[in-house]
């Protein structure tokens, strides 16, 4: 029996015998919630870290039926009357608009979505440039981000917003 001691002490050791405590683990999900000016729910989602990017799926329901733009913005707040609190495109390494632009895209640039008369929507969309972790192009920085969806649709070309009009609901991205 005597002989096995030293196995248990060194197992105990590698499996929970120290006490420090285990180091923080990145982000892998978040979450937000949609609102117009007039601080109308709109939609709620959730944003998973995948090994591709981050996945954003939404419900959207009371959406103005058409295409529309949506992005990731680079700060996480949503002030009404015009949400220009968020800020710009989330743009870390400082790209033009587009997917079209040969000079683009903005990390924060996501394909647009079309809203069918009943103003109601499932959407799932994947942003290979950002992510939920730490580090560089992480959405979860010091000053957050949010998603905004516009009037219009997003041309996929023209710098800075792909001439996609107004911020008509905006959510701020939370852990």
């Amino acid at each position: 029996m005597r002989r096995f001691v030293p196995l248990l002490i060194a197992l105990a050791a590698c499996h929970g015998g120290s006490k420090t405590s285990p180091a923080p683990q990145p982000a892998t999900s978040a979450s937000f919630t949609l609102h117009t000016a007039d601080g109308r729910e709109v939609g709620r989602g959730s944003l998973q870290q995948t090994p591709a990017g981050v996945l954003l799926t939404a419900d959207l329901s009371g959406m103005p039926a058409g295409t529309h733009g949506i992005h990731f913005h680079a700060v996480g707040q949503c002030a009404a009357p015009d949400f220009a609190s968020a800020g710009g495109h989330f743009n870390p390494s400082a790209k033009v608009h587009g997917f079209r632009n040969p000079m683009g895209h903005h990390a924060g640039d996501l394909t647009n979505i079309s809203i069918p008369e009943s103003g109601a929507l499932r959407v799932e969309l994947l942003a290979p440039d950002v992510r939920l972790g730490p580090g560089d192009g992480t959405l979860l920085d010091a000053d957050g981000a949010a998603i905004v969806i516009h009037a219009l649709a997003d041309d996929y070309q023209t710098d800075p917003s792909g001439a996609s009009g107004t911020r008509i609901a905006c959510g701020v991205v939370s852990r």
